[in-house]
């Protein structure tokens, strides 16, 4: 009898997606503010066609919130947190009225607040 193949070796862990960084110019969103994703790997094919990301939001007051930035319609649902003044905000989510390209970082532009949850997204 023949000796047993020793089994494959497991694959890695598969990490998750990383969240890529956004820094927002004010201390909290609403339409019209700006926030300013990086790191992303190809910005430039982010800005002409953005796909589903996980983002961790840096507001100008030095709080942060981590977010989701999803698709179809453009959302970005951002986690409950409280400001540096003392201000406890709930979950939100927020229709992204724009996405454009400055250098190597892309700009997201604020649009209305979105339903609570936001619309069903196809990724």
């Amino acid at each position: 009898m023949a000796p047993a193949s020793p089994a494959p070796p497991a694959p890695p862990p598969q990490s998750p997606p990383p969240a890529y960084q956004a820094l927002c110019s004010h201390t909290h969103l609403f339409p019209g503010a700006r926030c300013r994703l990086q790191g992303l790997p190809h910005p430039e094919a982010f800005a002409a066609d953005p796909e589903p990301v996980d983002v961790h939001l840096r507001f100008s007051d030095g709080t942060a919130a981590p977010a989701d930035l999803r698709t179809d319609p453009a959302t970005l649902t951002v986690a409950a947190h409280t400001t540096a003044a003392g201000t406890p905000l709930d979950e939100s989510a927020w229709f992204v009225k724009g996405v454009t390209l400055d250098r190597d970082e892309v700009e997201m532009t604020i649009g209305a607040r979105a339903p609570s949850p936001p619309p069903a997204a196809a990724g």
